[in-house]
């Protein structure tokens, strides 16, 4: 959890008053024998951004993601696997046209993502993975009802939910017991998430690249830094015509490379 807090009153200099909380949570439950791997992982996150005195808590980062592989030893390195994972956010979201107007983008289970896939997974030691399914089923679901009257994430206009078929990997790298004098506070994740729909446009890859650094300065406190870049074709990002934060209603241009950093220092305990 990162905490951070300006007041100000009298300052000839200038500025206003802010309070910004952010926190991650992050839990696994891993299971290995000689014939079988399980791997499960859930993660939270939220942060909110209150800046001037009358100005309401606006969301800085909202996600749910759930995750569940099973796999049954194939031949050397290579499991025979299943995976499931579930991705969508707690609460709406909103451009903010101006002072006075916001307008919705997002909300609970809009967007919401289910994948379901069969393949071969690739886990030479316990922080590295490789998944490739080439029976892959993607679920996008739209259930709010404005959102999905405006094709909302790729839905067609009034429907609430979109199927596509296709490929996908996913690659792992997580490790929290570096052995380096430099590193031995420090537990690193980076994933990868790529699929292919084969009917429309294959060539059009979905892009989900997620890192998280966390660096433990003692038992209680710690650094963390976490980015994510997506990329989906079927998302249409909101054009700021001026570079000025402001967006026009219901103004897209397409789809564009997503981008967040999220940078803090504040409580953290491992348990």
């Amino acid at each position: 959890m990162n905490l951070s807090q300006t007041a100000l009153k009298n300052w000839a200099a200038g500025g206003q008053n802010s309070l910004a909380v952010n926190a991650i949570f992050s839990l696994f439950a891993n299971l290995t024998n000689e014939k079988s791997a399980w791997d499960n992982s859930f993660d939270l996150g939220y942060g909110v951004l209150k800046q001037g005195k009358d100005d309401d808590f606006r969301k800085t980062d909202d996600k749910i993601d759930l995750l569940s592989k099973y796999g049954r030893h194939a031949f050397g390195k290579f499991y025979y696997a299943a995976l499931l994972n579930f991705k969508t956010q707690m609460q709406p979201g909103y451009n903010y046209v101006d002072d006075d107007f916001k307008n919705k983008i997002s909300h609970f289970l809009s967007p919401g993502y289910l994948t379901l896939a069969l393949g071969l997974d690739y886990k030479p030691n316990a922080y590295f993975s490789a998944f490739l399914a080439p029976l892959t089923a993607k679920f996008t679901f739209v259930t709010d009802a404005f959102l999905s009257d405006q094709g909302a994430f790729g839905v067609k206009p009034g429907e609430n939910t979109r199927s596509e078929l296709g490929g996908y990997l996913r690659m792992i790298y997580s490790r929290n017991d570096f052995k380096n004098e430099i590193l031995k506070n420090v537990a690193f994740t980076t994933k990868i998430d790529l699929f292919s729909n084969y009917a429309d446009n294959p060539q059009n890859v979905d892009v989900s690249w997620e890192t998280l650094i966390a660096l433990k300065v003692n038992k209680f406190i710690a650094v963390n830094f976490n980015t994510h870049l997506l990329y989906d074709d079927n998302i249409k990002v909101p054009f700021d015509r001026n570079g000025n934060g402001i967006i026009a209603v219901d103004e897209v241009v397409g789809s564009k490379v997503q981008f967040k950093e999220i940078f803090g220092v504040g409580l953290s305990y491992k348990f």
